[in-house]
Formats: structure tokens, C-alpha cells, sequence
């Protein structure tokens, strides 16, 4: 919002230096001598827009009638569980969500809506879904890393800019580059792609192995509803959904876990814990691309199937990003995986790395303390290979 606010500031002058030196504006759009930061006069964000609530509320409609026999229960918080972060936009995603998931279903209002409980949990403490904040490792190696990337991205900016300056006229900088959305936007993609590859992606394992506790929550609820459908629980006594909402450093680690977006000679490269190549730069193809892997109301699904007619594997688990089945190369690239397979090439290899083991920092053995006593023993009694010379100590 800063950013934007600031563009449209140095806009201004840039179009004023331009008049006053008389020098042709005939270059520059009109849209851009005009335009006004969309946030301008605003005071606070952080918030979830009004479309980011349309959004919201359009995708649980959606997911009620893509999986009708699992949302025909009455609602019931053990039944259909909703857990947030402690960030408000979160929060206030999954209200949005809910809404539209639980429309009709109540009788509040004309839309007959009903009140339904979202829990969050410490965000100090919440290593399910702000694995990132918790992890200390992981804030050390953001720290120590985001510099690198920032000048990793400074000659692909610099190329830009210049060839902003040669075609508007106007004396860009590398900050109002990184701002704009010019025709060159698919480089300016590529370096946010970089950055999100190399600190929240596939760059390094400890990017997502901090998310093994999400996974671990995950493929629980997968077995108690395995085991409530073979026990034959009654309906409404077992939960049928668990829904989260969180963050794009929630996500991404995510769907690094489950292998998405990797051919599988680079998911085999993962699990031999050696490092990816970073995403080729345009006209190149690449797979990752954080417009796709991380957008606004980015969502990850895991859907359990049982499939009785088929006798060697009962249960299926399909995999839904952005709403759409989306191969696992650890199941041979198939979006619908046999669960046991699941558990067995994509969860296990992860499962062995423990949160703690991975976000803790070692802490240095400490020096035992000498007591005063005995360093005034060993003062008055040096050991031989320490003694160096004749003086003597009188008491």
C-alpha cells in the first residue's frame, strides 16, 4: 500500500521534471500520467477486501455442490471443524468461506445464514498453520538469505528499467520498476517466482519440512474417517470435514510436501535431499510459478474416496489446488492416489524429519562453572604441566 502510495508520488514528479525540462510526453500513456494508487488516502490494511470476500464465499458455495453427501450433515464444530491463524484476514477467510459453505442452511436473515465456530489457536504457538513464525531456523535462514535474493533479482530490474527509461522518456528507478506491471511483466513474474522458490518453495528442504505437523494433522483425519466408515459410526458423531485457513507461507510449504508442481525425476531429487535447479528465466517454460502454486484464496483440498468396488485398495485420495486435480508425481502423476501409496511415498519420506529437530536452533553446551573454591585451589596448586616457575605462594 506504502509502495503503491509512493509510486504514484514519484509518477507525479517524474511527468512535472519531464514538463518543466520541455521534454515530449507525447511517449507516455495517459493512464500513466493519471494514475492514482487504488489505496490512496488509506490509512490501515492488512484486511480482506471486499472481492477478497466474494471470493471466499463463492468458492465454499462451490465446494458444497461439488461434494454434496459430505457437507448434508447439520452443522456440529466436531463435525465440521474450522480452524484460522490468529491473523484477522484469515480469520475473516474462513467467516467468508463459511458462509457460503453453511448458506441456506440456518435461519439468520434473508439468506437464511447460521452462526458457526472458527478456532484459532496462539499465534506464538500455532505450529500447524504458522509453522513459519515458530520455526527458528527458518527466521534465521530468511534473514541470512534475502539479501542474496534481492541481488539476484537487481540485474533483471535494472534491464527493465532501463528499457522503461528509453521508451516513456522518463527517468525510472529500479523500486517504481518493481512496482509497475509493464510489458515486460512476465520477467518481473520470473523474480517474484525466484523469491518464492528460493524462500518458501523447493530452495531449500527446510522450507516445507517445517510443515510436517499440517501433514501429520492431515493424514490423521484421513485415518479417523477410514475408521469411523469401517466401524460404521453413526452420522453427525465423526468429523467429515477439517477446514483450515491460513497464509501463502502456509500453502506453499504445502504443496511442496505433496510434491506438486515437480516432474518426477525432481520429486526423486527431493526425497535424495538434493537441491532443485532454480525455475529457468522467460521465454523458458517452467512449472512453479507463484501466480499459480500461492494466489489470492489459493487453496489446497484433500479429498478421501471409498471405493468399495475395488477390492486391492479401498481408499483414494485426490488432490484439489485452486480447485483443480492436480498430479502427484509420487503416485506416478496421478491426481486420485490409493491412500496407502499416499502414506507410503509421498507422507513417510517427510515424516522423519520432527518439527523440533528441524526448526529448534542447537544451543551451544554450556561451560560447566568452576566453583571459587576450586579456582582458588587451582591457583594455590597448579597442575605440573601448568607450573611455570619457581615462585611461591604464601598463605
Amino acid at each position: 500500500m506504502r509502495e503503491l502510495d509512493s509510486l504514484a508520488d514519484h509518477l507525479e514528479v517524474l511527468v512535472k521534471e519531464a514538463e518543466k525540462h520541455h521534454s515530449s510526453l507525447q511517449k507516455v500513456p495517459a493512464w500513466l500520467r493519471q494514475w492514482k494508487s487504488p489505496w490512496k488516502g488509506k490509512l490501515k490494511g492488512g484486511e480482506l477486501i471486499s472481492k477478497g470476500e466474494d471470493e471466499l464465499y463463492d468458492i465454499g458455495i462451490r465446494i458444497r455442490e461439488k461434494f454434496p453427501d459430505l457437507f448434508n450433515d447439520d452443522y456440529h464444530p466436531d463435525v465440521y471443524n474450522i480452524r484460522a491463524t490468529q491473523v484477522p484476514r484469515a480469520s475473516a477467510s474462513a467467516v467468508a468461506f463459511g458462509m457460503g459453505l453453511f448458506s441456506e442452511k440456518g435461519s439468520l436473515g434473508p439468506g437464511r445464514h447460521r452462526a458457526f465456530a472458527v478456532i484459532s489457536e496462539n499465534r506464538a504457538s500455532d505450529i500447524k498453520l504458522r509453522f513459519h513464525d515458530c520455526c527458528e531456523n527458518y527466521k534465521d535462514f530468511r534473514k541470512e538469505l534475502e539479501p542474496g535474493v534481492d541481488k539476484l533479482k537487481e540485474p533483471v530490474l535494472d534491464e527493465i528499467t532501463s528499457s522503461l527509461a528509453r521508451r516513456y522518456g522518463l527517468n525510472f528507478t529500479r523500486q517504481d520498476t518493481s512496482s509497475l506491471c509493464p510489458s515486460e511483466v512476465a520477467l518481473l513474474e520470473w523474480t517474484d517466482d525466484l523469491e518464492a522458490f528460493i524462500l518458501k518453495g523447493y530452495g531449500k528442504s527446510l522450507n516445507y519440512r517445517m510443515g510436517v505437523p499440517l501433514l501429520e494433522d492431515v493424514v490423521q483425519s484421513m485415518k479417523e474417517a477410514i475408521k469411523a466408515k469401517e466401524e460404521n459410526h453413526a452420522p453427525g458423531s465423526y468429523e467429515k470435514a477439517r477446514l483450515r485457513f491460513a497464509h501463502a507461507e502456509t500453502v506453499v510449504p504445502f504443496s511442496c510436501l505433496l510434491g506438486l508442481f515437480l516432474e518426477k525425476s525432481e520429486f526423486q531429487q527431493i526425497q535424495r535431499e538434493e537441491p532443485l535447479q532454480l525455475p529457468p528465466k522467460p521465454p523458458q517454460n517452467r512449472s512453479w510459478r507463484a501466480s499459480t502454486v500461492a494466489p489470492f484464496a489459493g487453496n489446497n483440498m484433500l479429498v478421501l474416496y471409498s471405493c468399495p468396488a475395488k477390492s486391492s485398495n479401498k481408499y483414494f485420495v485426490q488432490v484439489l489446488h485452486n480447485e483443480r486435480p492436480t498430479p502427484m508425481p509420487g503416485c506416478d502423476g496421478t491426481d486420485f492416489c490409493p491412500f496407502d501409496v499416499f502414506k507410503e511415498s509421498i507422507v513417510a519420506p517427510h515424516l522423519k524429519h520432527n518439527y523440533d529437530a528441524v526448526c529448534k536452533k542447537e544451543q551451544p553446551m554450556p561451560k560447566p562453572e568452576t566453583s571459587k573454591l576450586l579456582q582458588l585451589f587451582r591457583w594455590l596448586f597448579p597442575p605440573r604441566n601448568d607450573y611455570t616457575g619457581s615462585s611461591k605462594v604464601e598463605l
